[in-house]
């Protein structure tokens, strides 16, 4: 499974939608895309149109975002006692701890904000895809 963080979502379905390939490539080779209610959260907070709003229904579905529950608060909780700057990174933390509990992969454009989380796998969408533990950037 492969969690897009906000960033990814965004970078999916407007502006130049410089991810939108990887994301069908994803989809195309039969990976299972998915997005946590935390990421919903953030999305439908935003300035969105009804155009990326209808896209990214089409594409990912609020009702099919993930939930945020007790085993990924407990995660993101042992997380957020263990990282440095934790309090200034919550959301970001909690996303985490989703990917980890459902054992997917995190897609993000701010790799740097997730490389010290022990175990989570961690990239771009338009990157490869690394084993856990790994990203694919230096920041």
């Amino acid at each position: 499974m492969i969690l897009l963080d906000t960033s990814a979502l965004v970078d999916t379905v407007t502006g130049a939608r410089r991810s939108a390939a990887a994301v069908r490539a994803a989809i195309e080779r039969g990976e299972r895309l998915a997005l946590a209610t935390l990421v919903m959260y953030e999305w439908l907070r935003g300035p969105r149109s009804s155009q990326e709003l209808a896209d990214q229904e089409a594409l990912l579905p609020r009702e099919a975002a993930l939930p945020f529950g007790t085993a990924e608060a407990a995660r993101a909780a042992e997380l957020y006692g263990k990282l440095r700057a934790a309090r200034s990174r919550q959301i970001d933390i909690a996303i985490a701890a989703c990917a980890l509990c459902w054992e997917a992969k995190l897609w993000t454009l701010h790799v740097a904000d997730f490389r010290d989380i022990p175990g989570l796998a961690v990239s771009r969408p338009f990157r490869d895809e690394l084993q856990p533990g790994k990203t694919t950037e230096r920041q």
